[in-house]
């Protein structure tokens, strides 16, 4: 456990935030209070102002600590002033930390745990499959369990003889009630597989706490030991196969089947959200077809995007009508990644040894490599000037996150000399609309070298390595909610439109919103919950999702990796049928200008509740007068999924 220093905020400019809220987004208390607000006592949660405080506070103490520890300069008094604009810009929504900073930055958890659950993403390797099965997929699941997005690849087929375990009858295994003792349960079940020991012939859960269960540390409920218990079944399954009795290797698609049967077990009972991806190579069919078998495919196969690691120049006829079907596969093209940082500079090789990205994939990766991403919101700022302000400051906190170690050595090796972070944007079509095109990419750019610069600068007081790469785009998803700016790249789903939301029937926030005069119906198809219904009106709209062509999509995302992202844009282009055709001609004219891709064709489903629903302008001021008050509650159960949700495609 580490014990990190004391800092605080001065308590006078503490208190004219006391009691006042931001300026939220048409659903952002909505979605704070449900999703990060932490409890503070019984039935009370925080309010924005003291979020703000605790990871700002967290940020300071973490860096004080290191410069402490390493006998290094340190003024209480500058860090003050610069924790101060940190605390402003970030109430102004000018800047935010991921998800998982907002939950976790300046709590307990960090100090007992280590930074790993700060981290958005990782990616892990099956290269080595031969000396060390069990690692890749425990390291899925231990990261998966912190909520880490966890890309992995299929490059252990065929590299390792599978055997029929030995079972010792007499042996117990007593699975510990933590995540460790999740984890430790997979890599004893797994290796037996390999010979390294006996299978033990009985398994104790009985540690276990029962679901519903309240967990402590990261808020929500246990679901108990059930998703354990079939995970363990489920990997039996896809290894007994007859092929034990002659040696068979392993395959394919039993290493994307185990991925996919962790990624099922950590999302069960609705208690944690993660994500996957699995990289295959172009001229491996089996891998291709995996999501045609339409019953392993709603069993354990949704778990995951799968995308083919392409290189420039080859033939993508074969990969375009899959891709027009159902959006998948996706598409990374290694090389860049590994020989670019921004696509508008000469090649560099930083990062020859990356394999392959986070889930979203705007983060180019090495194996056990981790990384912590950042949102700034151009459009939020008067001026692209005071952007760059702000860049200083989303920088420091992503900065901040690579000086804490994880409980993971494997990763501390690569995560600590490269210091990759991510510093990203949310709300770029509204900055486009807002700025112009031209000067908004002009400000991305001189917003790159300033973040370089910073570099330099911090990295020097800090006396740790420059960071490998600075910038991405990342999707974003319910961070982008809090201020109503678009996620990431992508467009506003129209003008007008109400945003359904949907909230477990014991939540506070129910009762909130009725009072608030908010539309409310008991979902469809989902039991004890309801829909809270939003009319929004976006900002700066220019087009809507609906309104721009696979082709503009396609130069939004190489411009931003020309200008702004020396990591990559993270980027799910929209396509309707008539399109299609052109899926092929778009992957051979973008792939000197992309890192990757995915696409997905645009439905035209007819869900009761969607997540979406387009309206008028008449229709949207009809809801809007009828909302009597704003919403206001004490506390909430964190976190509960949407159903349907189309914002985030990279998440289980």
């Amino acid at each position: 456990m580490i014990k990190y220093a004391d800092f605080e905020l001065n308590a006078s400019f503490i208190k004219t935030y006391e009691g006042s809220q931001p300026s939220w987004g048409p659903i952002g208390y909505f979605t704070y209070k449900r999703t990060y607000a932490r409890p503070l006592s019984e039935g009370v949660t925080e309010e924005f102002w003291q979020t703000c405080k605790r990871v700002v506070e967290g940020v300071y103490r973490v860096q004080k600590s290191h410069c402490l520890q390493h006998n290094l300069p340190w003024s209480d008094s500058k860090a003050q002033r610069s924790a101060q604009e940190m605390f402003t810009r970030m109430w102004d929504f000018k800047w935010l930390p991921p998800g998982r900073g907002l939950w976790v930055m300046g709590t307990d958890i960090i100090e007992r745990k280590g930074g790993a659950a700060l981290n958005n993403c990782a990616f892990v390797s099956t290269q080595d499959l031969y000396w060390n099965f069990a690692d890749p997929f425990c390291f899925l699941m231990d990261m998966s369990m912190l909520g880490v997005g966890v890309g992995g690849d299929t490059l252990g087929a065929d590299q390792i003889a599978l055997c029929k375990p030995i079972v010792d009858k007499e042996l117990v295994f007593v699975v510990e009630d933590s995540r460790e003792g999740w984890v430790d349960l997979i890599r004893h079940v797994l290796d037996s597989y390999v010979g390294k020991h006996k299978l033990a012939g009985d398994i104790d859960y009985s540690q276990l706490r029962p679901k519903g269960a309240p967990l402590k540390g990261f808020g929500g409920f246990s679901s108990g030991p059930d998703p354990l218990v079939e995970l363990v079944d489920n990997i039996h399954k896809v290894l007994d196969t007859p092929g034990l009795l002659s040696n068979a290797t392993i395959t394919t698609s039993q290493i994307v089947d185990i991925f996919n049967y962790i990624g099922k077990c950590v999302v069960s009972g609705g208690i944690r959200r993660t994500a996957e991806i699995m990289f295959g190579e172009p001229g491996d069919q089996e891998f291709i077809e995996l999501k045609q078998d339409q019953e392993a495919l709603m069993d354990r196969r949704w778990a995951s995007n799968n995308s083919i690691k392409a290189s420039v120049g080859q033939d993508y006829s074969t990969i375009a009508p899959l891709i027009a079907t159902n959006g998948e596969p996706g598409v990374i093209w290694l090389d860049n990644m590994r020989e670019y940082s921004r696509m508008i500079d000469p090649a560099d090789n930083k990062d020859i040894k990356v394999m392959g990205s986070n889930p979203c994939s705007e983060q180019s990766l090495e194996p056990y490599e981790l990384c912590c991403l950042v949102e700034t919101f151009p459009a939020n700022h008067e001026d692209l000037s005071d952007w760059q302000r702000t860049l200083k400051y989303a920088y420091l906190y992503a900065k901040t996150v690579t000086l804490i170690p994880t409980h993971n050595s494997n990763t501390n090796s690569v995560t600590l000399r490269n210091r990759r972070i991510g510093c990203s944007q949310s709300g770029i079509t509204q900055a486009m609309a807002k700025f112009g095109r031209y000067s908004y990419l002009e400000g991305c750019n001189s917003g790159w070298k300033y973040v370089q610069a910073l570099d330099t600068q911090y990295s020097d007081w800090l006396c740790v390595p420059k960071s490998i790469k600075t910038t991405s785009v990342k999707p974003s998803g319910t961070v982008s909610l809090l201020c109503g700016a678009t996620p990431g790249i992508h467009y506003a789903h129209s003008e007008y439109y109400i945003r359904n939301v949907r909230v477990d029937d014991t939540s506070p926030l129910v009762e909130a919103a009725r009072s608030a005069g908010y539309p409310l119906e008991l979902c469809k198809y989902a039991p004890n919950t309801w829909v809270v219904s939003f009319p929004v009106k976006e900002e700066n709209f220019a087009l809507s999702k609906d309104d721009v062509s696979m082709w503009q999509q396609f130069a939004n995302a190489a411009d931003l990796q020309a200008y702004w992202a020396d990591n990559q844009v993270s980027i799910t282009v929209t396509f309707r049928k008539d399109e299609a055709k052109d899926i092929e001609a778009c992957l051979d004219h973008f792939q000197t200008r992309l890192k990757s891709v995915s696409l997905l064709p645009i439905s035209d489903h007819q869900y009761e509740q969607a997540p979406y629903i387009k309206i008028s302008e008449e229709e949207y001021w009809e809801l809007k007068n009828k909302i009597t008050g704003e919403i206001s509650v004490t506390g909430n159960v964190h976190d509960t999924d949407d159903q349907f949700c189309d914002g985030g495609k990279c998440e289980i």
